[in-house]
This record gives structure tokens, C-alpha cells and sequence, in this order.
């Protein structure tokens, strides 16, 4: 069979633990049977972004800038317990983190569904798409033990020197203060991102945020999306005949348990984070979910939603089986390799893209599966697969 051909390279960021197994099983028998594979590698695993003092990623993340699309393995962001286990020089930042930055980017999360795999919520019939503004708010924060009673204030200070002063809060007793900022700059990119999707993909964006008690931080978001909206995306919303609206967080919380899907949640930072865990919960699984960086500069960057499967791994090390979930890792590459064919023109690409998925979804309605989810299924007798075996299962249907 001949292989289908690329003409520009993706940039291939590998990772760490558990996925870093299954990415490599994966471009081995789905991948490079049928795809003369063009990649630029980076290598992100701890091991090496500690050599190289983290510059490996800040290099990932140009490169993408260059070849315009990324795919990525799962990565460690350490911790006090990971520095003394990996012999770690830094406690090195998230490396999601440096390549959103970089990129200034949205992520969009979708889950992937298939038969036999029941939403919680009954009435969900569609996926519902997170789309979580990467840049600021907790994530870039200060934060201050206050040891006893005294005044805490916000302070500006301009360039000429002169200074404008907000109180946050007169202490009489110890406590905490945290200190959030975001830019104007980044939350029109994140607008931008969020109109385009939903246009891509012709689906309702909803957009919500908590204005009525954050009157200035948050409506700050909530005037730049309206304003964006109405110069440069109405008339093509209407045109697609699709909607945008913004809501109370509270209010969308509601309308989501009651709707069956099919649109785009747009959240800050953090509301993103914890939403998109929630759907991806409801939907079955993290290991079920896809995860697009989108940047408004035309960069794509694909990664599983999920983390490293640190617990398989220590299994795997001992030489024990694993039954490892790797759908989400596949979708990352099919991802990837689409958008690579439809910015490269190159429609065998693009068909060979929707044959893996295809294979993937196929593979579990007709029950195999891993174990997370032949513990999950409305199947009845599911057969259960190990790592290596589930995906040599998609190989097999790939080819037929």
C-alpha cells in the first residue's frame, strides 16, 4: 500500500511517564505504516527540558510559529516530589503554560463520543465544547501570607511616576491576599479565537463569566467579547446561522444541565479548567476528550487532555500490565495531521486523519476496549484490552 505523502512538517513534542509509551506505540503501528511521516521533534520529557534548563520548550513553541502545527504528548509539571525524584536544577513551570503563552491561545476541549459510552447527563446528546482562555488570572497570580492586623491595598503605579491606589482589605488577624491581573490584548485574542471556532464549526458560543460581583475585571471580559462580536463577527453569525450570547456563570452552569449539546462554553482561566474536567467526567472520561490550542495567528497545537498516567507507568516499570486508554493521544495525532493537510491542500492527509478515528471509534462500539471503559460501558461483555493490545486492534481495523 503506498503511503500517504506530506509536504511541510509537524512539530512533534514528546512527553513523559505513561503516554510517552503509548506516543511512541501509536507513531509506530498507526502512523508510520500508512503516513511518510514529516516531523520537527522536540523532546519535552523532565529529563531533558532539566538538561536544557527548559529552553526545549520555549524552542517547541517557535517552531510551531514556523510550521503552524503541533502535536503533544502529555507532560510533567513538578512539584517538590518530582524535583527530588527526576534530580530536577528548577522547579520548572507547566510547559502547557509557556506554549499557550507563546502562542497566546484558546484550548479548545471536546469529548469524544461514541455507542455504548453514556453521558451522566442524560439529556447531553452532542459534545459540549470548553474553550478556556489560557493566559492570566490565578495562573500568573501574587500571593501574600498576611501574619497580623494590617492594610492591604492595590497599587499602580504609572510611568510619570504617579500613583493610584485601591484598598483590598484592613486586616485585624492573620490571613491571605492574592493578587490576579490579565491583558486586554490577550482577551481579544481569546474573543477572536472563540468567534472563529464556533464559525469553523458551526456551533453556538456561550460565553460567561461572574460581571455582576466582579464589576470590573470580569465585565472587562464580557465588553471586549461584546465589542469584538458586533464590529467584526455579526453579520457572519448571522449569516451561518449560529448564536452568540453571554450569561451569568451561574446561569450557564443551569442552561448546560439542561441542554443536549452542540456548542461552544467559552470561561476564563480557571472557570475553563474545572468546567472542561467536569464535561470531560460526564461525557466518561479524560481519557475520552481532545484538546486544540487554537491562536488567532493561525498556529494549532494538539494534545491529549489528560496527564501522564503516572500509576500505569510505575506498573509498567515493574513489567506488570497495563490497560492504558491511549483515544485521546490518537485524536491528538488525527488532530494534527488534518489540520496539516488542510493548510498543505493535501486531502489524503486529511481522509487519512478521519480513517484513524474512524477506526478508533469503531473499534470500541464494538467492544474492546480498556479497562476505564469496560467499566463504564452500556455494552454487555466487553472485551478488555491492554495497552498495546487496543491499539493494535485500531491497526488491524485501519488496514482492513
Amino acid at each position: 500500500m503506498e503511503k500517504v505523502k506530506m509536504t511541510t512538517p509537524l512539530v512533534e513534542m514528546d512527553g513523559d511517564e505513561m503516554t510517552r509509551i503509548l506516543w511512541k506505540i501509536i507513531k509506530e503501528e498507526l502512523i508510520q505504516p500508512f503516513v511518510e511521516l514529516k516531523t520537527e521533534y522536540y523532546d519535552l520529557g523532565l529529563e531533558y527540558r532539566n538538561k536544557t534548563n527548559d529552553q526545549v520548550t520555549i524552542d517547541a513553541a517557535n517552531a510551531t510559529k514556523k510550521y503552524k502545527v503541533a502535536v503533544k504528548c502529555a507532560t510533567i509539571t513538578p512539584n517538590a516530589a518530582r524535583m527530588e525524584e527526576y534530580h530536577l536544577k528548577n522547579m520548572y513551570k507547566s510547559p502547557n503554560g509557556t506554549i499557550r503563552s507563546m502562542l497566546d491561545g484558546t484550548v479548545f476541549r471536546a469529548p469524544i463520543v461514541v455507542k455504548g459510552i453514556e453521558p451522566c447527563v442524560k439529556n447531553w446528546k452532542k459534545p459540549i465544547t470548553l474553550a478556556r482562555h489560557a493566559y492570566g488570572d490565578v495562573y500568573k497570580n501574587a500571593e501574600m501570607i498576611i501574619p497580623g492586623p494590617g492594610k492591604v491595598e492595590l497599587v499602580y503605579t504609572a510611568k510619570d511616576g504617579t500613583q493610584t491606589r485601591e484598598p483590598v482589605h484592613e486586616f485585624q488577624g492573620a490571613g491571605v491576599v492574592q493578587g490576579m491581573h490579565n491583558l486586554d490584548a490577550s482577551i481579544e485574542s481569546f474573543a477572536r479565537s472563540c468567534f472563529s471556532y464556533a464559525l469553523d464549526t458551526r456551533q453556538d458560543l456561550w460565553f460567561s463569566t461572574k460581571d455582576t460581583i466582579s464589576k470590573k475585571y470580569d465585565h472587562t471580559f464580557k465588553d471586549i467579547f461584546q465589542d469584538i462580536y458586533e464590529k467584526e463577527f455579526q453579520e457572519a453569525f448571522e449569516k451561518a446561522g449560529i448564536t452568540y450570547f453571554y450569561t451569568l456563570i451561574d446561569d450557564a452552569v443551569a442552561r448546560v444541565m439542561k441542554a443536549e449539546g452542540g456548542f461552544i462554553w467559552a470561561c476564563k482561566n480557571y472557570d475553563g479548567d474545572v468546567m472542561s474536567d467536569m464535561v470531560s467526567s460526564a461525557f466518561g472520561s479524560l481519557a475520552m476528550m481532545t484538546s486544540v490550542l487554537v491562536s488567532p495567528h493561525g498556529y494549532f497545537e494538539y494534545e491529549a487532555a489528560h496527564g501522564t498516567v503516572q500509576r500505569h507507568y510505575y506498573k509498567y516499570l515493574k513489567g506488570e500490565e497495563t490497560s492504558t486508554n491511549s483515544v485521546a493521544t490518537i485524536f491528538a495525532w488525527s488532530g494534527a495531521l488534518r489540520k496539516r493537510g488542510e493548510l498543505d491542500e493535501n486531502k489524503a492527509l486529511q481522509e487519512f486523519a478521519d480513517k484513524l478515528e474512524k477506526a478508533t471509534v469503531a473499534v470500541i462500539e464494538e467492544g474492546s476496549m480498556t479497562k476505564d471503559l469496560a467499566m463504564i460501558t452500556m455494552l454487555e461483555n466487553p472485551k478488555v484490552l491492554n495497552s498495546k493490545e487496543f491499539i493494535l486492534e485500531i491497526r488491524k481495523r485501519l488496514e482492513a
